[in-house]
């Protein structure tokens, strides 16, 4: 299956003359490299993880969130998917990291195995589950900024709820309150080796940093998606202009926040603060439990960014007409809501990884 065209632009219909294609294209690398996800996953698929399996599984997924346009869209790619046990247990898999993925645990991923998932095809699911949760909020967000309807949604944008066991499966000491420290991850199946990577392989790895850390070479298992994801990801986060990073870094803490993802938070929170010199601010954040406002007490323009950012992250998403409206009051412009939309969206997909495939940990050397 193969997609030429602007995938996103299409399903929102975006207009080519419109401030918002323009910001899409000041923002080409995200714009870009969105696509080459897509197309990285979708173009083929693989013995042990067939492309009718992909295509059908999107489709569900896509349903899921409710954005029945990406979801014929898949649903009208050819080939049916097998209705096996196997696949089965699949579609329960990706229905938990759609709408809890916080509840996922290395068992699942043990009884995936069981039924005959390879360790890679484990890590494409994943990746399939997490990026098309990526795409629906695109194209409402987008639908949205460009002024378009979107069906209702009543999903609550609240804080999620979180991981408290006291200890991962190793023995390590585990997080259980979301916190600006530094966090280490261990995943719940073996990353790939750095040795069993060709050497071209391993100059990609090198080449964005990842050669040392677990969940990259974990994800490497399909690395043409790591390299379009990795480069998604500088797209958003890494531009000029536009939104403040800080405020970026707001956003995908705000999405961790409302998937219970501690350590992308710990990561995020702690930039966020950092840049925008608001260490107690983005701690009124983290602090907020389960069911929580979590804009409360925040200024005018986080509380508009944050209930954005957290409607947006709600499964199916809730975004509305009236918080772009109100970041339009506060002095947004296109590329600014962009930047929003696409840093919180990200983390659709960040999360769902993060949160499925491993755990955190406290270092040894930050314990209290």
């Amino acid at each position: 299956m193969t997609q030429t065209t602007d995938l996103l632009a299409e399903l929102a219909d975006i207009d080519p003359a419109s401030p918002l294609a323009a910001a899409r294209q000041q923002r080409d690398a995200a714009t870009r490299h969105s696509q080459g996800s897509y197309r990285a996953l979708f173009s083929d698929g693989s013995a042990d993880f067939p492309l009718q399996e992909r295509v059908a599984l999107a489709a569900e997924v896509a349903h899921w969130h409710q954005d029945e346009q990406l979801a014929a869209h898949y649903a009208a790619q050819p080939g049916n998917a097998a209705s096996s046990a196997r696949f089965q247990l699949a579609l329960e898999h990706a229905r938990r990291l759609t709408f809890q993925p916080v509840t996922a645990t290395s068992a699942h991923l043990a009884a995936l195995q069981q039924a005959g998932w390879t360790l890679d095809a484990i890590v494409t699911l994943s990746q399939i589950v997490a990026f098309v949760s990526f795409q629906s909020r695109l194209v409402r967000g987008y639908r949205l900024i460009a002024g378009h309807g979107v069906s209702d949604s009543n999903t609550a944008f609240t804080a999620g709820e979180w991981h408290t066991q006291p200890q991962t499966q190793t023995g390590k000491t585990a997080p259980v309150y979301f916190t600006t420290a530094e966090l280490g991850w261990e995943p719940w199946i073996a990353a790939k080796p750095l040795a069993e990577f060709a050497a071209e392989q391993q100059q990609t790895l090198a080449r964005f940093g990842h050669s040392d850390s677990d969940y990259f070479r974990l994800l490497g298992r399909n690395l043409p998606v790591l390299e379009q994801r990795t480069l998604t990801d500088k797209g958003i986060f890494y531009t000029s202009a536009g939104l403040s990073r800080a405020e970026r870094e707001l956003a995908a803490a705000v999405a961790s926040k409302v998937n219970g993802c501690i350590f992308c938070a710990s990561v995020h929170a702690r930039k966020a603060a950092q840049l925008a010199k608001q260490p107690e601010a983005v701690q009124r954040l983290l602090d907020t439990p389960p069911g929580g406002q979590l804009s409360a007490d925040q200024s005018s323009r986080w509380q508009a960014q944050i209930d954005f950012a957290a409607a947006i992250s709600a499964t199916p998403a809730s975004a509305s007409a009236q918080q772009i409206q109100q970041l339009r009051a506060e002095g947004l412009s296109d590329l600014e809501l962009l930047d929003l939309l696409q840093s919180a969206a990200f983390f659709a997909w960040a999360n769902r990884l993060m949160l499925t495939l491993g755990e955190p940990f406290i270092p040894a050397e930050n314990h209290a």
